[in-house]
């Protein structure tokens, strides 16, 4: 009785399909192919994150006031921001743990360095560089949670960005890792849209164009802020 039960609980053939469903996406997500798109997909997600976060930083510009309304008005959401940090860290843990496999996999199928690989067309620094300014991108990480997320957040926005920023040695340090991810999203954005099957000859230049544009937009927002604090700094000071 008990095992007439169970078959009609749980049906063969909807084991069965459940199997095939789920041996599918393993080998999907393992291949090649799967891992590129994991790449695009996080990448492009990592992407949206950082034109926000360059929107929302960008009203600095307009001044002491608006950069705290925009501090409190971001921390008046509560839970939805811690939600949103750990589904954020969930993304780049994938999309770094993917971009490792991708570079050992390729390294495994390529062990030897030919010369004419370094002069083919279509290699620029961003392709050539991306393991590397991948890590210069985590070390970066690592020191921008130490000074703005891991920190005292009684003080107002304004005058913890301060003292950071208008310190030449910090101004060096982010203005490295602002170029790593310069050269990094320069051809991540473009990768993207060739992992998705979004290519042709026909509006190729205008999607490298269009990337450009992206990381260009990006990097200017937070360079143009380094080099405003670092200039005026006591821009944001009352």
């Amino acid at each position: 009785m008990a095992d007439l039960q169970s078959v009609h609980r749980h049906p063969p053939f909807l084991q069965s399909n459940r199997n095939i469903a789920m041996s599918w996406f393993i080998e999907t997500c393992t291949s090649s192919l799967g891992k590129k798109y994991i790449m695009a997909t996080t990448g492009l997600l990592l992407g949206g994150f950082l034109l926000v976060h360059a929107a929302g930083n960008s009203s600095i510009f307009w001044g002491r006031s608006a950069f705290i309304s925009y501090a409190r008005h971001l921390h008046s959401l509560g839970v939805l921001v811690n939600i949103f940090e750990v589904m954020l860290l969930a993304v780049f843990l994938v999309h770094v743990g993917t971009g490792l496999l991708l570079f050992l996999d390729n390294r495994k199928a390529r062990p030897g360095r030919y010369e004419i690989n370094r002069s083919a067309g279509g290699r620029t620094w961003g392709s050539r560089t991306m393991p590397w300014t991948g890590l210069v991108i985590l070390a970066f990480l690592l020191l921008h949670l130490a000074n703005f997320h891991f920190t005292d957040h009684n003080r107002p926005i304004a005058d913890i960005v301060t003292p950071i920023l208008s310190n030449p040695l910090y101004t060096l340090l982010y203005g490295i890792g602002m170029t790593a991810l310069g050269l990094h999203i320069s051809h991540g954005f473009w990768s993207l849209f060739q992992s998705l099957g979004i290519s042709h000859p026909r509006y190729d230049r205008a999607i490298r164009v269009l990337a450009r544009l992206g990381w260009a937009a990006v990097i200017g927002v937070f360079a143009g802020i380094l080099l405003l604090l670092l200039v005026a700094g006591s821009y944001l000071r009352p």
